[in-house]
């Protein structure tokens, strides 16, 4: 298959290659092909508005970005966004990779479903909130053209995407339901998990220990 799809070119550099070879090893094939088109979404959002980036991050950042789901890299307790994280950036210092790239891929993989907040980060951060939202949502679909969209999927392919990924979202935070408190898949959790009642923040409050 050739680097370029949709006349942006997937990163084939050494650490580029390392990290599509982690996402191979602890992923599948859903997280695979979702994966590369939150980088291609991003990128050619980033194209369309002239936003200057770094591609080699940016992939590794998508590469990286679901990989908390897996059984491999979840924790016990924390948040699926973060577990990726962490994984991201121990990749990235074992190959000496900068502290302040580390640190954007972080923020990149961490804030991926923070909405509100990241499409203010740098540019790499705002890139792959983008894509993701693109690919899940379809947010700001009509930005990108039938043509860009087509390439994008003919090269990695759906297969059913939008009835696939809450499942497996479900099944990468299901041991600790307690995660999604503040956040957006705590929607999934009250779909999808027999049982489950939402923390409510009202409820924190006014059940505080605070004597007054």
């Amino acid at each position: 298959m050739s680097n370029f799809v949709a006349e942006i070119q997937i990163p084939d550099s050494a650490l580029a290659k390392a990290a599509a070879e982690m996402l191979r090893e602890f992923g599948n094939d859903l997280l695979w092909n979702h994966s590369h088109r939150v980088y291609l979404f991003g990128a050619l959002m980033g194209k369309r508005n002239n936003v200057k980036y770094d591609s080699e991050l940016l992939y590794i950042s998508a590469l990286f970005h679901d990989l908390g789901l897996t059984k491999h890299y979840s924790s016990p307790d924390k948040r699926f966004e973060v577990d990726g994280a962490n994984a991201a950036r121990n990749f990235l210092r074992s190959y000496g990779v900068p502290e302040e790239s580390a640190r954007l891929v972080w923020d990149a993989i961490a804030l991926h479903t923070t909405i509100g907040v990241a499409q203010y980060k740098e540019s790499e951060v705002a890139l792959i909130y983008t894509g993701v939202g693109y690919d899940v949502m379809g947010e700001n679909f009509d930005a990108l053209t039938e043509e860009m969209r087509n390439q994008v999927t003919s090269a990695y392919p759906r297969d059913g995407f939008k009835n696939k990924i809450l499942p497996a979202f479900l099944e990468g935070f299901a041991h600790k339901p307690e995660t999604t408190f503040g956040n957006i898949k705590a929607d999934v959790c009250a779909r999808l998990l027999p049982g489950f009642k939402r923390t409510d923040f009202c409820d924190c409050v006014l059940h505080s220990p605070w004597h007054e």
